[in-house]
């Protein structure tokens, strides 16, 4: 019954759709300003990190948020056999956390979140990986164009440049054999870094595609504290504002731009954020002021994250951090 349900709420949002032709532009505009969803999927199957509750589509909604990003470690629910099958209770546990924010009218990007294996042995677990497209395409197929799909986390590790490139349009490929009019994001290598943009090799005849970058610049602001970089960064880095500062972000968020122009492919930030051992009026100095210039740029948006360490959200006060939401989706309309 409730596979059913989704599937006539499916067939009616999109019956709005039928005979457009996809435009990524007007989706990502859409997709406007969004949060990840962190910390939860993504977390290795044996040490579950965080839960989501339903209820948090309804604050985020009415926050002034337009969508939300799923970041799943599907690698770990599935057979390391072929045909590589998906665990069934686990894919009808993200049905239903995707049924709901569909419900609620928000944009959903749906990814591959955390498969380190692939990126360490990338020839080893290519079918792999693929399999994994080919079951979630057919699986939502009939989806409203209201979820997206996006190839890969933060590709890094092994992937060379022409790996990447290979597998990333191997992906795409086999998503339209069944989904020809669904939204993909497609990745940079370098954990999704800007400077990585010119060395995407892209489908040409295909103009549904928006490129996800993250930004966590400067890196020795935005990730101090944090356990789990390589050679810990010392806490008590502020971020000011200065000139030099913005500066700095601004020659980077213009380089998206040139690219974006070049190829016609809209941008996305899908990962930018702030860890919580920064100080909390540099972390909103700077996400104020990162999020006024990506929205300038025409750039949707999605903030790591919801309510973790990064969070906008307090999950044990059930609130929001008010000044950092406000940095986000300011009550000005700014």
């Amino acid at each position: 019954m409730k596979r059913k349900r989704l599937i006539l709420i499916c067939i009616m949002m999109s019956l709005n759709s039928l005979g457009k032709t996809p435009d990524a532009f007007a989706m990502n505009q859409r997709i406007g300003r969004g949060i990840n969803m962190g910390n939860m999927f993504e977390s290795p199957r044996s040490r579950p990190w965080g839960k989501l509750e339903i209820g948090y589509f309804d604050l985020i909604k009415e926050a002034g948020f337009n969508s939300i990003r799923l970041p799943v470690r599907w690698s770990d629910y599935t057979a390391t056999n072929a045909p590589y099958l998906i665990e069934p209770d686990f894919l009808a546990q993200i049905d239903t956390i995707i049924e709901e924010a569909l419900k609620r009218k928000l944009i959903v990007i749906l990814n591959i979140h955390h498969y380190i294996e692939f990126m360490e042995a990338p020839e080893e677990h290519t079918d792999r990986l693929l399999s994994i497209w080919r079951q979630l395409s057919v699986y939502y197929k009939a989806a409203p164009q209201a979820l997206c799909f996006e190839v890969l986390n933060e590709p890094t590790g092994n992937l060379t440049e022409n790996i990447w490139n290979r597998v990333q349009n191997d992906a795409i490929q086999l998503i339209r054999r069944t989904n020809p009019q669904r939204t993909i994001f497609v990745a940079p290598l370098g954990w999704n870094r800007i400077h990585y943009l010119k060395k995407l090799e892209l489908p040409a005849d295909d103009r549904n595609l928006i490129a996800s970058v993250h930004f966590y610049e400067p890196f020795h602001f935005t990730h101090q504290g944090a356990g789990w970089v390589n050679n810990n960064i010392p806490v008590g880095t502020p971020w000011s504002g200065t000139d030099e500062e913005r500066s700095a972000l601004q020659v980077d968020l213009d380089e998206a731009v040139r690219w974006s122009k070049e190829h016609h492919i809209p941008i996305n930030v899908g990962e930018f954020g702030a860890y919580s051992k920064a100080d909390m009026e540099s972390r909103i100095r700077w996400t104020s002021f990162l999020r006024r210039e990506i929205e300038k740029r025409g750039f949707s948006w999605n903030y790591w994250e919801f309510c973790s360490s990064f969070g906008a959200y307090d999950p044990d006060a059930e609130s929001w951090r008010s000044e950092l939401l406000n940095a986000l989706v300011p009550r000005n309309k700014q």
